[in-house]
Formats: C-alpha cells, sequence, structure tokens
C-alpha cells in the first residue's frame, strides 16, 4: 500500500481519535433506546403486509429511473395525493430521503436576492442546503424569535430587497424541545416570509392523527413543511407538502429531483400504508405519550434531569470521553444507548441521546434508568 496516498486523512482520523471523537459503525444489539422508530412501525405486521401484497401485484422494486423519465411509479403517485389529503396541503412530492429533501428545497426555492434565516441547530442537510443555495444565509440563536426578526431587519437596513425565507424544525433532533411555531409563523407573515419546517421527528409522533405539530398550518401560501417516512412511520424517504406552484417548481428546477432515480415504488407503498395506519391505530400515539411522560417523571426523579417533553430525551455529559464510556457501559448492560459528540452537537455538549419508542415498554425504562443512574456515578469516580 502506498501510504503517501492516505497520509492527509489518516492525519485526520488520528485527531479525531485523539478528541475522542472518532466513529465507528456498531451494529444493533440491545434494547432499542437509539432508533427513530418512535411507533414500532418498522418491522409491523401491517407494513410488512402491504409491501407483499404489492409485490403480489407486480409492484417492481426499483423505479428504474428519475421521476421525469421512466420512474414514476403509479404508487408515487398515490402516495402523494395521499400525502397532501392527509396533511392538508395542496401538493405533496415524495424524495429518497429526508436529507436530500432539505437539501433540495434550500438549493432551488430561495433564489439570489433572497435571505434564509436557518436556526443554528436545524438539522445538518438545512445547513448543507443552505451554504449550497443560491441565498444568503444567516443562522439565528436556537427557538429565539427576535434573533430571527432581529436578522431579517438587519438586512433589510443594508439593502435586502428579496424574499426572506426562515428554516426551522418542528421537534429538534438532538435536544428534543419544539418550535415556537406559532410566533415563527406569525413572523414569517410580517414580513411575507416562507416558512421552511422540518417535521422530521415530529410526523407520526404528534399532532392530530400524527399529522405533526405544524399541522394547523399546512395548506398556507407561506409554509412549505418536510415529513420524513424513516421516523415515526417506519419506512424510507420524505414526503415535501406545499403550495403547489412550489412544488411545481421543484419538479422543473431541482437538480436532485429532476436528476436522482426515484424511490423505490415499495417504499411509496410502505409509506401510504403508514400514514393509513396513523389514522386507524391512534393507540401508538397515545402509547408512546404515556412513556414519554413516564420516563420524564423516572429521570427527574432519579437523575434531576429535565424532562424534554417529547420522545428525545438527552443527558447531556459534555466531555467526549466520558460520554462515550457512559454509553458502553449501557450497551454492556443491554441497553442500546449512543453518545452523539461535536460536530452533530455544539462543543462542551457531548451528550446521551434517549430515544423512546414503542420497541421497549415501562419495565425496560426503569431498569435503563437504573444503569445509567449507576454509570454516571462510575464514571464520575475514575
Amino acid at each position: 500500500m502506498n501510504e503517501a496516498l492516505f497520509a492527509r486523512y489518516e492525519a485526520t482520523l488520528q485527531g479525531l481519535a485523539r478528541k475522542d471523537r472518532l466513529r465507528r459503525l456498531a451494529p444493533r444489539a440491545g434494547l432499542d433506546f437509539s432508533s427513530n422508530d418512535y411507533l414500532g412501525l418498522a418491522a409491523c405486521k401491517r407494513l410488512g403486509d402491504a409491501v407483499v401484497a404489492a409485490i403480489a401485484r407486480g409492484t417492481p422494486v426499483g423505479a428504474t429511473g428519475s421521476r421525469l423519465l421512466r420512474g414514476n411509479a403509479p404508487e408515487h403517485e398515490q402516495l402523494e395525493a395521499h400525502a397532501a389529503a392527509f396533511f392538508g396541503a395542496e401538493r405533496a412530492l415524495f424524495f429518497g430521503g429526508g436529507y436530500i429533501a432539505n437539501f433540495a428545497i434550500l438549493t432551488t426555492l430561495p433564489q439570489k436576492g433572497d435571505l434564509l434565516v436557518l436556526d443554528e441547530l436545524a438539522h445538518a442537510s438545512m445547513h448543507e442546503g443552505a451554504r449550497a443555495g443560491r441565498a444568503e444565509f444567516v443562522l439565528a440563536a436556537h427557538n429565539d424569535v427576535d434573533a430571527v426578526e432581529d436578522a431579517i431587519g438587519r438586512w433589510r437596513t443594508e439593502g435586502g430587497m428579496g424574499r426572506v425565507w426562515v428554516a426551522i424544525e418542528s421537534l429538534y433532533s438532538m435536544a428534543g424541545d419544539c418550535a415556537p411555531l406559532e410566533s415563527l409563523v406569525a413572523l414569517a407573515d410580517r414580513h411575507e416570509a416562507f416558512i421552511v419546517v422540518d417535521e422530521a421527528h415530529a410526523t407520526g409522533a404528534w399532532g392530530p392523527d400524527g399529522r405533526g405539530l405544524a399541522v394547523a398550518f399546512e395548506g398556507r401560501d407561506n409554509v412549505l413543511v418536510l415529513h420524513t417516512c424513516g421516523k415515526a412511520l417506519g419506512a424510507s424517504g420524505a414526503l415535501v407538502t406545499g403550495p403547489r406552484t412550489l412544488c411545481d417548481y421543484l419538479v422543473n428546477r431541482c437538480r436532485p429531483f429532476i436528476y436522482g432515480t426515484a424511490p423505490s415504488p415499495l417504499m411509496a407503498v410502505a409509506a401510504r400504508e403508514a400514514l393509513a395506519i396513523l389514522s386507524d391505530e391512534p393507540e401508538r400515539r397515545l402509547q408512546l405519550h404515556e412513556i414519554i411522560a413516564f420516563a420524564g417523571r423516572q429521570l427527574a426523579e432519579r437523575l434531576g434531569a429535565a424532562p424534554s417533553g417529547s420522545q428525545i430525551q438527552p443527558i447531556i455529559i459534555g466531555d467526549n470521553r466520558r460520554t462515550m464510556a457512559v454509553a458502553a457501559a449501557l450497551q454492556a448492560r443491554g441497553f442500546d444507548i449512543r453518545g452523539i459528540r461535536p460536530p452533530t452537537v455544539p462543543e462542551g455538549t457531548s451528550r446521551l441521546r434517549i430515544s423512546l419508542t414503542l420497541n421497549v415498554d415501562k419495565a425496560a425504562i426503569s431498569a435503563m434508568i437504573d444503569a445509567l443512574v449507576e454509570a454516571l456515578a462510575q464514571n464520575d469516580q475514575r
């Protein structure tokens, strides 16, 4: 092997190792406290049966091309029509995943001369889309409506004349907290701005019929929403819902949509069935909310941790090495909890990300918290 070819890559990997930030792939093992399968749909029989029935009908596994060529399957269009009606939007578009959908929106819709204001803790895909897009962009302090207002005001004062875009998550993936949606939509209205709401961690888990936290604002002219299918819906892909004109523009000008092979028609079948399950089986969502409340009480009583109020509960430790040591101790006890380090989270805020799903019950949650208390105490002494 010619080591010189790889020297700069090895140096980077060694630097990450020194900072306790080197990542490795780890297999699934133990009780699920790390996935986004919040409603336990990924392995549910009804979802599997829908896919098996589609295969029996002759639905192909692969799309065979982009949507604008031969890749536009009936299953894609059926899902999009169902999703638009379900979420209350004019139109929906199906993408291969949430990352590419966020990237696609923010590199296509905000134009040169526009301003994009992005919450500093929004998904990495939003940050990548902002950096690669045409519009000027600025970061706003997390969940700070005044900071968004100030950013717009400064831009206008400095001569900004274009359209304003605001991009946020409704439920943040690493903190588990929620955006002040009503205030942000009101701000967007005042400034005749568009607002992009990533509902990745809210779709299925929150709102009437699991329609998300932004349900009251879907269907408005200035609101575009992303609903991922690979989390609570148990499938893969993502749905962008919003005004018909913006969706038509994406079909005509969005390079990831135009040139990417379409998602599998079988995933469109699975996602459509998952939306039907949300309406037909509300007990799943109610059960999830019960274990969220139970876990919150337990964490507050046993650890003094402030409950996030959602299915995502961070335990912020700070130090990279200690975070990974506590995670390893929990994994050794049979609890699949992962440590999250920078750059995914800000420096000095390494944490355990405890994800609550219907793949565990209250007894498992109590046992996990017992193990967590012990692991934190043991690693305090080192």
